[in-house]
């Protein structure tokens, strides 16, 4: 069983998350005190097929900034701690995902080195009440802390919305190939280095 288990407490969020890297997303339950965040974590489950169980008590009074962020360092130590040594798994995926008007490439390597490059472009600073630039904060903690490298890189776009949900679910897709087990080489680690860290 890939499963992991996080909580992470500080004075700004209370983070509980559980999660199965070989579940089908379809049972998740996602409370993060952010409502578009939920959104786009139930589409990252769906179609990462990573199963879920999250809650975040945050003080969102402030805004949504401190929450986003710790989701993020959560679920990449979880990710991260679920792969255990990565033997087996196919560590690199991309794909370049259409949302209506909007293209978005996402590239992923399970490398053990996080980091998170980018391009994106939103038309408005907001998502209803969601600033834009925590797509950016999450992709980062998400990334550094998962131990993953990141490309997300916008092609075309005119919808903020869209473009985001583009993101999460492209994120979603390549994490769904790059954690699978390829049953060719499940006994080998993924690098001519023996290790990935």
């Amino acid at each position: 069983m890939r499963t992991a288990e996080i909580n992470r407490v500080t004075n700004e969020t209370n983070v509980d998350l559980w999660l199965d890297l070989d579940g089908d997303g379809s049972a998740s339950e996602i409370q993060t005190g952010v409502g578009f965040l939920d959104h786009m974590l139930t589409l990252f489950s769906k179609h990462s097929g990573i199963q879920m169980t999250l809650s975040c008590k945050g003080d969102t009074y402030v805004d949504d900034h401190h929450s986003v962020e710790d989701i993020g360092i959560a679920m990449g130590q979880a990710i991260r701690e679920a792969l255990s040594d990565k033997k087996g798994i196919r560590r690199y995926a991309s794909l370049a995902l259409p949302m209506d008007e909007a293209l978005v490439l996402v590239a992923v390597d399970i490398s053990g080195r996080g980091g998170f490059f980018t391009d994106m472009h939103y038309p408005s600073e907001k998502i209803g009440t969601f600033d834009t630039e925590l797509v950016k904060e999450f992709m980062m903690a998400f990334a550094m802390n998962a131990g993953l490298t990141l490309h997300i890189r916008q092609l075309a776009g005119e919808n903020s919305h869209h473009i985001a949900e583009a993101c999460f679910k492209g994120l979603g897709h390549a994490m769904r190939e790059a954690v699978e087990i390829d049953d060719r080489f499940s006994h080998e680690i993924p690098s001519t280095k023996g290790v990935l860290e």
